[in-house]
């Protein structure tokens, strides 16, 4: 597969009443066999459901704002810059604390992620 360069606006946006996902790169995409990333944004005092996906594992990078993530029974309160883990099949979340949204970048060990909820 050749290098493919994708810009925000042609990522594939994903609304929902917490903030939205902007998908970059994905099997579904066609410019990964391997992999998915996007950008978050869970909008301010809001949160994404508890879920967890089954064949892959999720790293989170925030870039603004402030988060208290989930994972499993533990909750990590992250700054900027801070990144996290998550293991395949173990259930998170995130929830934006304080007045300002939180932007993150997502990526997934799997170019076609499963989700579920809990």
């Amino acid at each position: 597969m050749d290098a493919i360069v994708k810009t925000m606006s042609e990522g594939q946006i994903e609304k929902f009443d917490w903030g939205a996902i902007t998908w970059l790169v994905s099997g579904k995409i066609g410019n990964s066999d391997s992999m998915t990333f996007g950008k978050v944004v869970i909008k301010a005092g809001r949160a994404n459901p508890r879920h967890s996906h089954s064949n892959c594992d999720e790293i989170l990078h925030l870039l603004s704002g402030r988060l208290d993530h989930s994972v499993g029974d533990k909750v990590f309160p992250m700054n900027p810059g801070d990144t996290i883990s998550v293991p395949r099949g173990v259930v998170h979340n995130a929830k934006a604390v304080g007045d300002e949204d939180a932007v993150m970048v997502i990526t997934f060990s799997s170019a076609h992620r499963k989700t579920k909820g809990e």
